[in-house]
């Protein structure tokens, strides 16, 4: 069989996550993907699913394959990038994060609303649990949970100063278990080099877009067996080069 090219950003936000633009609909997010010359795309808002459903619908319409996902933060205020293979598995997996995260309500005026909406442009309602805050799973639980609801888990824009795996905890530790990381769109091209801990560490970049003027033109390429969401977290999780140091 044939390997299948695919163009994707896989680290997206809707205006659910309280930092993302409210222009960031899921409806104008797919769109703006699709004129992108995207294939494969993700919706990973802070801490929740909530406007996958609404973005799967929107992005089916354009063509464009969709996977439900999330940015979570760990304990350790870790970003790390949640795929999953279905809307039910990542819905599931919201539910359980949501008893992790504190009892803190958001507050619009200071870090934005926080926007539920269907896939027309329509709006549902706010999320009112603060979702910039963290949850209380710790970064070495993150990967095996993940993996139990059928998805795939990895350190999301580890070269940045904040946020990351490697601001927060130092250096790449193999036994958390992640397959891959992310590096952020503006990484330095001599930084995996300069670590000699990423030895051996795959890597894909992504936007991170909380605007619609942030999601670049197709550039980065999956290659899969088959166009599905299951085939996508294979290659996430088992098919990418290995980074080498030398």
């Amino acid at each position: 069989m044939c390997a299948t090219k695919l163009f994707y950003d896989l680290h997206l936000h809707s205006c659910l996550s309280p930092c993302g633009s409210e222009e960031n609909t899921p409806a104008d997010l797919a769109a703006m993907c699709a004129l992108a010359g995207l294939n494969v795309v993700a919706l990973t808002d802070h801490n929740t699913a909530g406007n996958c459903a609404a973005f799967l619908s929107a992005a089916a319409r354009h063509g464009l394959l969709a996977l439900p996902g999330m940015e979570l933060t760990t304990a350790e205020e870790v970003h790390v990038v949640c795929l999953f293979p279905t809307l039910d598995a990542a819905l599931a997996f919201d539910r359980l994060v949501g008893t992790h995260l504190p009892a803190v309500n958001n507050n619009p005026s200071i870090f934005g609303p926080q926007i539920l909406m269907d896939d027309g442009d329509g709006v549902l309602g706010e999320e009112p649990r603060m979702l910039s805050a963290a949850t209380d799973l710790p970064v070495g639980q993150i990967y095996p949970l993940v993996r139990s609801f059928g998805g795939v888990a990895y350190p999301a824009h580890i070269d940045r100063p904040s946020f990351s795996l490697l601001s927060n905890l130092g250096l790449w530790d193999p036994t958390l278990g992640f397959p891959l990381a992310e590096l952020s769109l503006l990484c330095p091209p001599d930084f995996a080099a300069s670590r000699p801990d990423l030895r051996g560490v795959s890597t894909i970049t992504s936007s991170d877009a909380h605007y619609l003027h942030q999601i670049p033109d197709a550039q980065w390429t999956l290659e899969v067996d088959r166009p599905t969401p299951e085939s996508i977290i294979d290659c996430l999780t088992f098919s990418l080069p290995r980074l080498t140091t030398d």
